[in-house]
């Protein structure tokens, strides 16, 4: 099916999504910081692909792909694997992050709470 890779993509997109606003992941909401952890993926695979394809070590389905080839014969998919697998493991990232960081001052509450309850026989002379 043509654009198989790209609907594997954004399904990927959409099975994360939820983490940033249920969990509070804050990945999208930090732009320049997502852009920072990006870059190095994108060009450090993205060469490494371009290498792949010119050598012939390994070439992509015209079946799964839409066609449209960016410069070395780099479908468009490839680039955006590199962008939504990333941004996806940070979601996931983040989203962990988020609920052991909930847990934590939960417990830590709990902790406080419990240390600063008076023993109700303390004090009673009877």
């Amino acid at each position: 099916m043509p654009a198989e890779y790209l609907i594997v993509l954004g399904l990927c997109l959409l099975i994360t999504l939820p983490l940033e606003f249920v969990l509070g992941a804050r990945v999208y909401r930090r732009p320049r910081r997502l852009l920072r952890a990006l870059a190095p993926v994108v060009v450090v695979f993205v060469a490494w692909d371009l290498l792949g394809i010119h050598r012939g070590h390994w070439w992509y389905a015209p079946d799964k792909i839409t066609g449209i080839m960016l410069p070395g014969r780099l479908p468009l998919e490839e680039l955006l694997f590199f962008l939504v697998i990333p941004i996806c493991g940070l979601l996931t990232l983040e989203g962990v992050r988020a609920v052991l960081t909930r847990a934590a001052a939960l417990r830590a509450g709990l902790r406080e709470r419990a240390g600063t309850r008076t023993d109700p026989t303390e004090g009673d002379d009877a």
